[in-house]
């Protein structure tokens, strides 16, 4: 048999390559560097010669695929031993096995072998009704209650409708355990069926006022369901708000004839297909039906959280890339109310300076006192931002500091605050600021969240940041995956400064991790700078492979060697040598050299084995702007929110906003009051787009018209203009 005749990795090369659509050549050498622990950043990066040039979506997707076939493989070796040892492995059963490419068809074809509970078909086999039931099958008894009646008397079958009942149950199992029927269902489940909500008895008056009123008397089809309603769903049901349901087209009449049609001999005696008619009419009442909606439902389940969790990374990603605005010495705000507003001063690193508290905002409008604090923290630490983060009082406080004329209006600066509270009382936090209360470090984090997104945000758990839909309701293990995947992509993607990289930061480095980057920060601490990349391998620990897989990505501005602070790796030194000698300079004649650079006949020196055309090639896009910042900063201006308060809301005002959240139904934009408004994904372009994505990003500024205002629950309807 093929499937015999092939070597193990074969075959899983050839699944992950048809999952894929990429080259075999290309995918074997991703799952090589993979099983030799190399990271998806490294191998997208310093392995194009190797990879064909494979970016970094093609290597996850490998990564990605590589798990689900080496499972599937795991699963099918578990059945095909299990069926092996039940004596029930003929060729046939074999040569199906090896033809299945999904989990769900292994399943179908281990399901008559699968141990069982004790059901009604083990009582009646444990009663001796199967070979009845097989007698039943063949189609031929003329007479089943003459057949039924030699078993009456028997392993306490007490008469005849006993016996027939039984080895009906037995065909029912049967039925249900018929890949062919599990197939007809699944697939009539898929077409026809829809998905029902009904308010949950008693609980009419708590859905009217939650968020999940409209699944109070909901109708979707499956093969239409939307991640965001099928979440939301899930959600109110386990909030006990609604029942939900399957319904299929006059209650499943169709999908019966069709099962009744697949299923018992051609030919059978009117008496046997009466009886097989029933029995496989129950099994897809009590059985098929049951087990196929719970198959269903994990696959809407799976594809919602597919989607919810691409969009939380996705998000994520646009954070984390923010644009940096470095150089600058911050005055950062937490406001507040009653207990006023958290004021630091941090100079162009983010270290810490001076803390203080203003009462600029009700109850103690206290604007003078605010000023002179705000004067002279300013005047002290020469400060010339402000950072103000986008909670409470956050609008009032805006408009106290732009009116101060102590600071230029551009230079104040509205920040999200998502997570900052996580921050404040992590241990993280304790360690930086041991002295200092959960005020002063939340006024800190905003501060440094405008100096560097990225080295910020990475010291707090993705999921606390709060960008997205359901992060709660979906896996939450693929959610954490995707996540700390997602950080290390921007991380390795930005570089890292290993002379001033928290020790979070350098965490998400390749090949780094949690207990060498604690290695590497305390080396630094007890032997100052790095001088050279190469000077890393006198970390503890810190081995050839982790060298090899982390070095590219981690820069030394100022270090004894300036192809230090560029992205490329230090295995490629001697061909920089190489390709500086070919137009005869040195490689300190190269860097931001661009005439001299595109004067290197790469092609040529390729074509002579010298070194790799990508790799090459991507070593003059470095050179041409060493020490470059991927980042880039797209829009400086401050916000000015064009309302007040929600009571000046009128329908049809036309506003400016700050889209703060992407989901899959739509866009939460800030429009400068506490509420955001709700920008739905039909109100975006005059087009049809199947993503948010495709029109807007976070922190975008756009202008919204006022469509719809619920006063009684304060949500505001927008449309974009």
């Amino acid at each position: 048999m093929i499937y015999e005749l092939m070597d193990k990795e074969d075959i899983i090369l050839k699944g992950v390559s048809a999952r894929t659509g990429l080259q075999e050549r290309y995918v074997a050498a991703v799952i090589k560097l993979l099983d030799e622990g190399a990271t998806v950043p490294f191998i997208s990066r310093y392995r194009k010669e190797l990879t064909g040039s494979m970016d970094e979506v093609g290597v996850r997707a490998v990564e990605a695929a590589l798990k689900t076939q080496r499972e599937l493989e795991s699963r099918r070796d578990f059945i095909r031993d299990a069926i092996a040892t039940a004596g029930a492995l003929d060729a046939k059963t074999e040569e199906t096995l090896a033809k299945a490419t999904t989990m769900t068809e292994l399943e179908d074809i281990y399901a008559p072998y699968k141990p069982k509970k004790r059901t009604r078909a083990t009582i009646a086999r444990e009663k001796g009704l199967e070979p009845l039931a097989k007698m039943i099958m063949t189609g031929r008894p003329e007479d089943c209650v003459e057949a039924a009646r030699k078993y009456v008397g028997k392993n306490d079958v007490r008469d005849v409708q006993e016996a027939l009942s039984g080895a009906s149950d037995i065909i029912a199992e049967w039925a249900s355990e018929s890949p062919r029927l599990r197939n007809i269902t699944r697939n009539h489940y898929q077409r026809a069926a829809s998905l029902s909500g009904s308010v949950a008895k008693g609980k009419e008056e708590e859905l009217k006022n939650s968020p999940f009123a409209q699944y109070g008397d909901f109708s979707q089809s499956v093969r239409r369901m939307p991640s965001h309603q099928y979440l939301a769903l899930r959600r109110a049901e386990t909030e006990g708000l609604v029942k939900v349901k399957y319904e299929l087209p006059e209650k499943g009449a169709e999908l019966r004839d069709r099962l009744i049609d697949n299923f018992g001999p051609r030919y059978a005696s009117k008496e046997c297909a009466r009886l097989i008619d029933a029995a496989v009419e129950d099994a897809a009442k009590r059985l098929l039906q049951p087990s196929v909606e719970t198959e269903v439902s994990a696959s809407l389940k799976e594809e919602a959280d597919k989607v919810a969790i691409d969009i939380f990374a996705g998000n994520l990603r646009q954070l984390l890339l923010g644009a940096p605005l470095k150089g600058h010495r911050i005055l950062a705000i937490d406001p507040g109310y009653r207990t006023g507003c958290k004021v630091v001063a941090l100079d162009r690193q983010g270290n810490l300076l001076d803390d203080s508290v203003i009462y600029p905002v009700p109850p103690r409008n206290d604007f003078a006192g605010a000023h002179r604090t705000i004067e002279a923290l300013i005047r002290k630490h020469n400060l010339d931002t402000v950072a103000i983060g986008n909670g409470t009082a956050s609008r009032e406080t805006e408009k106290f500091v732009k009116g101060s004329g102590l600071v230029p209006e551009k230079s104040v600066y509205v920040v999200s605050e998502n997570g900052a509270s996580v921050y404040s009382a992590s241990e993280v936090a304790r360690k930086e600021f041991p002295d200092k209360d959960v005020t002063v470090r939340g006024a800190v984090s905003i501060g440094r969240r405008l100096i560097d997104p990225l080295a910020e945000l990475v010291k707090i758990d993705p999921k606390s940041i709060g960008v997205g839909q359901y992060q709660h309701d979906v896996d939450q293990a693929k959610l954490k995956d995707m996540l700390d995947y997602t950080v290390m992509s921007c991380v390795n993607a930005v570089g890292v400064d290993v002379n001033t990289a928290s020790e979070q930061l350098l965490s998400y480095v390749s090949g780094i991790g949690p207990a060498l980057a604690k290695n590497i920060v305390a080396y630094r601490a007890a032997n100052g700078d790095f001088r050279t990349r190469k000077e890393l391998k006198k970390v503890p620990r810190l081995g050839d492979k982790a060298f090899e897989l982390s070095a590219g990505f981690l820069r030394i501005p100022g270090g004894a060697e300036p192809l230090d602070n560029t992205g490329i790796h230090p295995e490629s030194y001697s061909l920089v040598k190489e390709m500086a000698k070919s137009i005869g300079k040195d490689v300190s004649d190269l860097p931001a050299k661009g005439d001299l650079l595109d004067s290197i006949d790469v092609k040529g020196l390729a074509s002579k084995g010298i070194g790799g055309l990508e790799t090459m090639t991507d070593i003059i896009a470095e050179l041409k702007k060493p020490g470059r910042d991927p980042r880039t900063d797209d829009d400086n201006e401050a916000f000015t929110p064009g309302v007040e308060d929600f009571d000046s809301l009128t329908e049809g005002m036309v506003l400016p906003g700050i889209v703060n959240n992407i989901t899959a139904f739509g866009a939460f934009v800030d429009l400068g009051i506490k509420e955001n408004g709700l920008l739905h994904i039909s109100r975006i372009s005059k087009r049809r787009i199947s993503s948010v994505g495709e029109v807007l990003k976070l922190g975008q500024r756009i202008e919204v018209k006022v469509i719809d205002i619920d006063r009684n629950r304060k949500r505001i309807g927008l449309e974009l203009v």
